[in-house]
């Protein structure tokens, strides 16, 4: 059994959807996963934030490591654009349900 097969036959469940609500995660392990097959635009369809996310959480470790004297604002600015993102694909997801 390989560690894609592992990963699709053990996704987390998520506790919005018994209630029949979306959460704004959905869809992350699913695109973490097309990422692994090298299927990067169903992993973007999928989850949109997945590429800056990657992107802050890549230049968090090389901050962490190198210390770059503006690092923090950088942090700061791509935390920031990761929340508008969320936001929007959340919001697009919850006016695509009604």
């Amino acid at each position: 059994m390989g560690l894609i097969s592992f990963l699709e036959e053990h996704l987390f469940s998520c506790p919005w959807k018994r209630f029949g609500l979306e959460c704004m995660g959905c869809g992350m392990q699913r695109s973490i996963i097309y990422l692994l097959k090298g299927e990067f635009i169903a992993a973007f369809y999928m989850y949109p934030p997945i590429y800056s996310l990657i992107i802050m959480f890549g230049f968090l470790f090389l901050h962490l490591k190198f210390r770059f004297k503006i690092g923090h604002k950088i942090l700061l600015g791509l935390f920031i654009l990761n929340i508008m993102i969320t936001f929007v694909n959340y919001f697009l997801k919850i006016t695509n349900q009604i």
